[in-house]
């Protein structure tokens, strides 16, 4: 059996994401005995250190620094077996060096809409990832919609590629005991295709007949992006209705969402989209795109609305914030949803892959 190097170079100190994801599948991984190289040690597993401001809380500096770290460093130490295996949680690799590798893809965003991405970042998913793909032994995908990009960006043959849903903490996300505020909540990036302008558009639409609902954008500011925001917020004379909370601490996030009338995340596009499926573990009802992913989370248990009608945005607010029966019928069926998921399923599917390629 090949001996497998697991790079979790990625790792954050605040896990958003893929550091959920990578975190999450170390139970799973236990069995097959990895050399984990990773900025701390983790119990249970044979650790190689790795250098400081790799991960990607270090900006650009911090991924120029892991994609030479793992041109170089774990190219040199694959090489030093006789027989390796590596695993990426993410779509980084050695290039042009004979590593057998398999990597997790998570989505391909920037390709779908270059004009809202810095050039640099276009380059990078079209070129250097591209190339990944391209010499991937396999590639895991974390959901169907993400497996089909894949195979139209990279013209990846389907028998190269294997969608394993995401999942959530049970034992962090579950039913509030507390009651319901007057808020309705957003959980993420600003980033362009998130589409919060159209959110703050169609809340202003149901503030004029609700006054005493609010909306609560949770997630880091940015630069780029929020000064816009504030003065959207500020023309339609909102701005203490609609609240910038901000990072918030993982283990703030289920009475967060618990706490909501809904979660409201009209996102363009998503990979895969762990806040919803987090929400709905919470018993919180959920309105979201009816695009990518979020369909394959949702199923017929919350409002799936075209992200780019805002009139729908708004009537799905309207409907959650006047009518109570509606939002517990919504409640027990994202609960009965989220069942479906769990990082057990996620975790033995992948070891089970990657043991097929050891």
């Amino acid at each position: 059996m090949s001996e497998l190097l697991v790079n979790f170079s990625v790792l954050m100190e605040k896990p958003t994401g893929i550091s959920v994801y990578a975190k999450n599948l170390l139970p799973s991984l236990e069995p097959l005995n990895p050399i984990l190289f990773a900025k701390n040690t983790t119990s249970g597993f044979t650790s190689q250190p790795i250098p400081a401001g790799l991960s990607p809380e270090f900006g650009i500096k911090g991924h120029l620094r892991r994609l030479w770290w793992i041109q170089c460093e774990l190219s040199r130490r694959y090489h030093s077996t006789s027989n390796g295996l590596i695993f990426s949680p993410l779509p980084e690799a050695p290039l042009y060096s004979g590593c057998r590798y398999i990597v997790t893809a998570h989505d391909v965003i920037p390709l779908r809409f270059p004009q809202q991405f810095p050039s640099h970042l276009v380059s990078y998913f079209r070129h250097y990832v591209g190339r990944v793909m391209g010499q991937a032994e396999h590639i895991l995908c974390n959901s169907t919609s993400t497996a089909q990009d894949i195979a139209r960006f990279y013209q990846v043959p389907a028998h190269k590629l294997t969608p394993i849903a995401l999942a959530y903490d049970e034992q962090t996300f579950r039913p509030s005991s507390g009651c319901v505020d007057n808020y309705f909540l957003y959980l993420g990036r600003q980033d362009t295709h998130k589409n919060l302008p159209r959110l703050i558009t169609a809340f202003a639409q149901v503030a004029q007949r609700h006054s005493d609902i609010e909306l609560w954008l949770a997630g880091p500011k940015d630069a780029r992006y929020t000064p816009a925001l504030v003065a959207q917020i500020q023309e339609f004379g909102l701005s203490q209705r609609i609240r910038f909370l901000d990072y918030v601490p993982y283990r703030q996030l289920p009475e967060l969402l618990g706490e909501a009338i809904a979660l409201t995340f009209p996102s363009l596009w998503e990979g895969f989209g762990l806040p919803v499926l987090e929400a709905m573990a919470c018993g919180t009802p959920v309105i979201t795109s009816n695009l990518s992913s979020l369909p394959e989370i949702v199923g017929n248990a919350g409002f799936l609305i075209d992200p780019y009608n805002t009139n729908e945005i708004a009537e799905a607010i309207e409907n959650l914030a006047r009518d109570s029966q509606l939002r517990q019928q919504l409640s027990a069926a994202g609960l009965a949803r989220a069942q479906d998921f769990s990082w057990a399923k996620t975790g033995q599917r992948t070891a089970e892959v990657l043991q097929r390629f050891m």
